[in-house]
């Protein structure tokens, strides 16, 4: 069976620095020292480290391309690593994109077993009103992803039900992998505010990225996690979606 290649396809307070030519006492080192270390702390904000391991195969498609039924600045994107390939912990993952304004309301996701070189899942999706990042979780219905194997997978908008050329599209591989024992411990052990540095560190994109989307939505004005986030996308090349709002977006149509 052939392949399947769709041609769709902050701000850190820098507070001013008063030297006060006065004696220290021993107390007031130690509280500055400790002061000290904490904002350090404070400011340390993760990058994605990717894994160890070699770039999944070439697409054949997959880049955006220009369409009349999409406006604005940006174009559709991807949230994914610059090699296109994300890995998991999860059995049904989430998948994010940044969608910008369109005339049209309806796009398509699938997602192919590389080495069966047959779809595993399919489906339409309601595309928001408003431009921003959108987001789907493979439905408990959908068959699981199979630890080891890799997953290709492309979302596309649907311009054009005719002609497919017409439909700005983008691709990427997902796969699903098992933590090491010294991460899991880890992760056992960190509440939500330290998981998506131990995710980033470990090079697990959805469960780096889908924590973090947790904590935007839970603590909305936390500059830390505006900070890590930031940080995040830039590690990514994404630097340019960061400011992209949040959108409570997407069921697959049955």
């Amino acid at each position: 069976m052939k392949w399947i290649q769709p041609s769709l396809y902050f701000a850190v307070f820098s507070l001013p620095l008063c030297l006060n030519l006065v004696p220290l006492s021993a107390s007031t080192v130690q509280v500055q020292a400790h002061s000290h270390r904490t904002e350090k702390t404070w400011q340390i904000s993760q990058a994605f480290k990717p894994p160890k391991r070699g770039d999944p195969p070439a697409s054949s498609g997959g880049s955006t391309r220009g369409s009349s039924c999409l406006t604005g600045n940006k174009s559709l994107t991807a949230l994914i690593p610059a090699n296109k390939l994300g890995l998991t912990f999860a059995k049904h993952p989430t998948f994010f994109w940044y969608v910008p304004t369109s005339e049209v309301k309806t796009a398509k996701f699938i997602i192919l077993d590389r080495k069966e070189r047959k779809s595993l899942y399919q489906t339409t999706l309601p595309l928001p009103r408003n431009p921003g990042i959108m987001s789907f979780t493979l439905p408990e219905s959908a068959p699981p992803l199979a630890v080891g194997k890799t997953y290709y997978w492309y979302f596309t908008i649907v311009c054009n039900s005719e002609d497919e050329s017409e439909n700005p599209s983008v691709d990427g591989w997902v796969e699903r992998t098992q933590p090491e024992l010294s991460l899991s411990q880890a992760l056992a052990k960190a509440d939500l505010r330290k998981q998506p540095t131990l995710y980033a560190e470990a090079g697990i994109w959805h469960e780096a990225l889908i924590t973090l989307v947790q904590l935007r939505r839970s603590e909305p004005n936390n500059l830390k996690t505006r900070l890590d986030w930031k940080q995040l996308f830039t590690s990514v090349g994404l630097s340019a979606i960061a400011p992209e709002p949040l959108l409570d977006c997407c069921k697959a149509q049955k």
